[in-house]
C-alpha cells in the first residue's frame, strides 16, 4: 500500500496528523504546476501571480519574456458622461410596478414582461460599433512588460513552474552552458510585483526591457532607474500611473525609444507597482493620490534587498496558505508535467494528488486576488488581458462573485473574505437609490451586473438583468463571516446593519398572492425562464436573509421589534413546493421541464449555499431537490459544475460529487475545443466558463471541503460525503461554524481520528454517519476524538 503524501504543513499544532518528519519523508510531493515549454496562450497556459492589488500572467518566453499585468481599479466607464445616467437608475420606475403586477395576476405574462423590460431595466450607454458598454465600462489590462535576454543558442532543460505553497513562479533553462534562472512573485506587504532574472555567465549578458499599454495617450519617462508610465483613460479620464524600479549589477543602463538596455548583467530585478485615482466612495469614486502612493511604494521597496523582499513575501503568504493541508493515498505524480497529468486524467487515470493540487490552487487564487485593503476578486480575479473582456470582467451578483468566495471561510481564509464584505458595505449607498427608484422600498439592492462605480440597477435587458436578490445573497456572506469567526463586534458594527437593510427591501417588496402568501412579483429565476409571480430563488433568499437577521438579533440582544416583523414575514412566505414530476419547483407556477439542462439551478439555493433544505428537517424537500438536480444533469459551465459538486455534497452523495469533480478537471485543449460541452480546465488549471472565470475553480475547492466537513445544520458533520475513491486520507485546518478548526484522518473509508480546536469555550454536537456526541471545547485547547467519537486524552 502506498504511503500518504502530505501536501503542506498545517497550521494547527502538530498533533498526530502532520509532522515535519512525515513531510521530509515525502519531499517529492510538491504543490507545483510545472511545464517543459513556455506559454503561448494567455488564457490557457500563462501562470497567474497576484497580491490582491495587482495581478500578472507569466509566459516564461525564452527569446523574450512576456508579463501581462493588471491593477485592480483600472476600469472604463463610471465617470464623465456616466453622470448623466445616475448609476443606471430610472427615476420613478416603480410607478409601473402596479400595472406589471396586475398583468401578472391576470395571467398576461408576455405583456408583463414587455412592460418590465421597458420600464424596469437599467439605463446604459453603448459605444457605437464595438459592443463596449461605454457607460457601464469594463475591467482593463494595465500593460505588458517584455524582457529580452541577448543570447544565442538552443535552450535545454527548460522548466516553467508555479509553486503555490510559496506563491513564487520560476523559469529555468540553459543556453550554451549558461544557466538562466527567473523568479516572479507578487508581494502583498510591499504592494509590488517582482521579477528577477539571473544568469551565471562570467561576463553577464545584456537585457532589453520595455513596457507597453493598450491604452491611448499614455506617456512614459525613465529617471532615477525608474520607468514611469502615466496618463488618463480616454473613456472616463481616470488617472493612472505605473512605476517600475530597475536594479541590476550591469555596467550600464540606457533608455532609448521606449527600451531600457542593461549591459553585462548577471542579475536584473524589476519592481513594478501601479495605481489609479479610483476611490471607492459614492457617488464620485475618485480622489486617491495615486502618484504619491506609488512613490511611497517604491521608497519602501528600496529599503530592502531582493532576498529580504522574497522572504517577507513567502512568510506573509504562507501564514495564510499553510493553514490547510490535504493529502490522499495514491501514486505521487508530481514529477510529471501538469499538462501531461491532465491528459492522463482525461483518459480516466487516477491522480489523487492532482485533485488535492486543484483544491489548494483555489485557495492560492483566492489569496492572490483578495487581501484586506484590496477590492474583491471579480469574475477573472485580478487577471484580464482584454480591453473588452467577457461580461466586463465585473462583479456578477447572481451566483458568480458569491461562488468565488465560497471557500473563504471553510478553508480557513477569513481574511480573504474581508474585501468582499467591505465592498458590500460600500454598495449600500447606491443600492438604496436603486431600491427607491425602481421599487419605492426601503433598504438596498444590487442586481446581476455590478461595476465599481455603484451600478446597482437592474441590467439593461431581461430576464438576465433582473435580480434584486443579489444584496440579500451577499447578506449570507456577511452572516457566515460572523458564524465562522464569532466576532460579535464585527456583527454589531458592520454585519448586522448590512443584513438589516437587505431585509428591509424584502419586507417592502414582497406582496400577498390570492392565498395570502408573500411572493416576489415580478421575479425572474436568474438567466432562465420567463417572468413570474414567484421565482422560488427570490423566496428562498428572502427566507434566508430573514432567518439570518433573526439569528443575528438573538446574538446581539437588540432590535426585538424588528425581529417580530421578520418572524411574521418569514412565516407568511410562499412555502416551497414539490411539482408534478416530484421536482422542487423553480417557480410558483408548476412549469418545470424535466428535459431542461440549463446551467443555472437557482431554485436549489435553499440547499446550498442556504440551509433551508436539509436532511434532518425537510427530508421530502431533500428528495425533491435530488429529482431536480438529476434532471439538470452533470454538464454545464465551469461554475455550474462547481455548484453541483456542492449540491451533491449537501445530499451526502460523495460519489456523485466526485464524478462532477472529475468533470470539472477535464482538460480543455489548446485549440479551444473541449472534450465535453463547456466547463473543464486549461493546462494552467484555470477553470473555463468558457472562457476563463475564477468561480469554477472556487466552486470546486469549496465542494471538496464540503464533501469532508459540513456545519450548516447545527452540528459538525465529519466526512458527510466521502467518495469511495478517496479511500484513505487526511485533511487538516478546515473551519467549521463556531470558529472551530478541524483536522480529520480516515483510513479504508472509516474515520480514524479528528482534532477540534475552538477559538472560545463552547459545547458542540459532532456527527459521524448516524452517531452524534456533544463535546465541550475549551478556548485554544485541542480536543482529540477517535473514530468512534470518543475523547482521547
Amino acid at each position: 500500500m502506498n504511503k500518504l503524501k502530505p501536501i503542506y504543513f498545517g497550521a494547527l499544532i502538530g498533533i498526530f496528523l502532520f509532522t515535519s518528519s512525515s513531510l521530509l519523508a515525502q519531499k517529492g510531493e510538491e504543490l507545483k504546476l510545472w511545464y517543459q515549454e513556455p506559454a503561448k496562450s494567455w488564457m490557457m497556459e500563462a501562470l497567474p501571480i497576484g497580491n490582491g492589488y495587482m495581478g500578472a500572467m507569466i509566459f516564461g518566453g525564452i527569446e523574450e519574456e512576456h508579463i501581462q499585468f493588471n491593477e485592480e481599479t483600472l476600469w472604463t466607464g463610471g465617470k464623465g458622461e456616466w453622470a448623466d445616467y445616475k448609476g443606471g437608475n430610472r427615476e420613478n420606475a416603480y410607478k409601473h410596478l402596479p400595472e406589471i403586477r396586475r398583468l401578472l395576476n391576470e395571467g398576461k405574462y408576455k405583456e408583463a414582461h414587455q412592460l418590465a423590460n421597458k420600464e424596469l431595466t437599467g439605463i446604459i450607454k453603448e459605444d457605437k460599433g464595438n459592443d463596449v458598454l461605454e457607460g457601464y465600462g469594463a475591467y482593463q489590462p494595465f500593460g505588458d512588460v517584455f524582457v529580452k535576454p541577448v543570447q544565442q543558442g538552443e535552450p535545454t532543460n527548460y522548466t516553467r513552474e508555479l509553486d503555490i505553497s510559496k506563491a513564487v513562479a520560476s523559469v529555468n533553462y540553459s543556453i550554451d552552458g549558461i544557466q538562466h534562472k527567473r523568479e516572479y512573485f507578487a508581494s502583498y506587504p510591499n504592494r509590488t510585483l517582482v521579477f528577477r532574472f539571473e544568469n551565471n555567465s562570467p561576463e553577464g549578458i545584456d537585457y532589453i526591457v520595455r513596457q507597453t499599454t493598450p491604452h491611448q495617450n499614455i506617456k512614459s519617462v525613465f529617471k532615477n532607474n525608474q520607468l514611469i508610465m502615466f496618463g488618463q483613460l480616454t473613456n472616463n479620464g481616470m488617472g493612472l500611473e505605473s512605476r517600475m524600479l530597475i536594479e541590476s549589477d550591469g555596467k550600464k543602463l540606457s533608455y532609448d525609444n521606449g527600451e531600457i538596455l542593461v549591459k553585462s548583467a548577471k542579475t536584473l530585478t524589476l519592481y513594478l507597482t501601479a495605481a489609479t485615482d479610483y476611490k471607492n466612495e459614492y457617488p464620485n469614486y475618485t480622489g486617491r493620490d495615486y502618484k504619491a502612493l506609488n512613490k511611497k511604494t517604491i521608497s519602501s521597496v528600496k529599503k530592502s534587498n531582493y532576498k529580504q523582499l522574497l522572504e517577507k513575501h513567502i512568510q506573509d503568504f504562507s501564514n495564510l496558505f499553510s493553514r490547510v493541508n490535504f493529502s490522499l493515498e495514491g501514486e505521487n505524480n508530481s514529477h510529471i508535467p501538469t499538462n501531461d497529468r491532465l491528459n492522463a486524467y482525461a483518459e480516466g487515470k487516477e491522480d489523487p494528488s492532482l485533485e488535492t493540487l486543484y483544491f489548494q490552487y483555489g485557495r492560492y487564487l483566492l489569496i492572490s486576488s483578495s487581501r484586506p485593503g484590496t477590492m474583491p476578486a471579480n469574475l477573472q480575479g485580478k487577471w484580464n488581458n482584454k480591453t473588452n473582456p467577457p461580461w466586463s470582467s465585473d462583479y456578477h451578483a447572481n451566483i458568480n462573485i458569491q461562488m468565488i468566495y465560497w471557500p473563504a471561510e471553510i478553508t480557513n481564509l477569513s481574511e480573504s473574505h474581508e474585501p468582499l464584505i467591505e465592498y458590500i458595505d460600500k454598495l449600500r449607498a447606491p443600492g438604496r437609490q436603486s431600491a427607491k427608484d425602481f421599487f419605492n422600498t426601503r433598504g438596498w439592492i444590487v442586481n446581476t451586473m455590478n461595476n465599481p462605480f455603484g451600478f446597482t440597477a437592474p441590467g439593461w435587458s431581461f430576464p438576465w438583468g433582473f435580480f434584486p436578490g443579489g444584496a440579500a445573497w451577499y447578506g449570507r456572506h456577511v452572516w457566515e463571516h460572523y458564524e465562522f469567526t464569532g466576532d460579535k463586534a464585527y456583527l454589531k458594527e458592520k454585519g448586522y446593519p448590512i443584513m438589516k437593510e437587505a431585509a428591509l427591501f424584502w419586507l417592502d417588496y414582497l406582496t400577498k398572492d390570492s392565498e395570502g402568501k408573500l411572493v416576489s412579483s415580478p421575479s425572474y429565476s436568474p438567466e432562465h425562464g420567463g417572468i413570474s409571480t414567484g421565482a422560488y430563488m427570490d423566496i428562498e433568499i428572502a427566507w434566508d436573509i430573514f432567518n439570518n437577521c433573526i439569528q443575528a438579533i438573538d446574538v446581539l440582544g437588540q432590535d426585538k421589534d424588528f425581529k417580530e416583523q421578520l418572524i411574521a414575514a418569514k412565516g407568511s412566505l410562499l412555502p416551497l413546493k414539490i411539482g408534478q414530476w416530484g421536482q422542487l419547483q423553480e417557480w410558483k407556477e408548476d412549469v418545470d421541464d424535466p428535459n431542461n439542462k440549463h446551467r443555472h439551478v437557482s431554485h436549489l439555493y435553499a440547499l446550498y449555499p442556504g440551509n433551508q433544505i436539509n436532511k434532518i428537517e425537510t427530508p421530502a424537500l431533500i428528495d425533491a431537490a435530488r429529482v431536480s438536480l438529476d434532471a439538470r444533469g452533470d454538464d454545464g459551465t465551469g461554475w455550474s459544475i462547481g455548484w453541483k459538486i456542492n449540491f451533491w455534497a449537501r445530499l451526502f452523495d460523495g460519489d456523485r460529487s466526485y464524478k462532477l469533480l472529475r468533470r470539472a478537471l477535464q482538460l480543455v485543449h489548446n485549440d479551444g475545443v473541449n472534450m465535453m460541452d463547456g466547463g473543464g480546465v486549461y493546462t494552467n488549471l484555470l477553470s473555463t466558463h468558457p472562457p476563463f472565470q475564477l468561480d469554477g475553480n472556487m466552486g470546486a475547492t469549496a465542494g471538496m471541503a464540503e464533501m469532508l466537513l459540513q456545519s450548516h445544520a447545527g452540528e459538525i458533520n465529519i466526512l458527510p460525503a466521502l467518495p469511495k475513491t478517496w479511500d484513505t486520507g487526511k485533511m487538516s485546518g478546515l473551519k467549521a461554524r463556531g470558529g472551530i478548526v478541524v483536522d480529520i484522518e480516515w483510513n479504508q473509508k472509516k474515520l480514524k481520528r479528528i482534532v477540534l480546536k475552538s477559538a472560545f469555550d463552547q459545547t458542540v454536537t459532532i456527527r459521524y454517519q448516524e452517531k452524534t456526541v456533544d463535546i465541550k471545547l475549551l478556548s485554544g485547547k485541542p480536543q482529540l476524538l477517535d473514530g468512534e467519537l470518543q475523547p482521547l486524552d
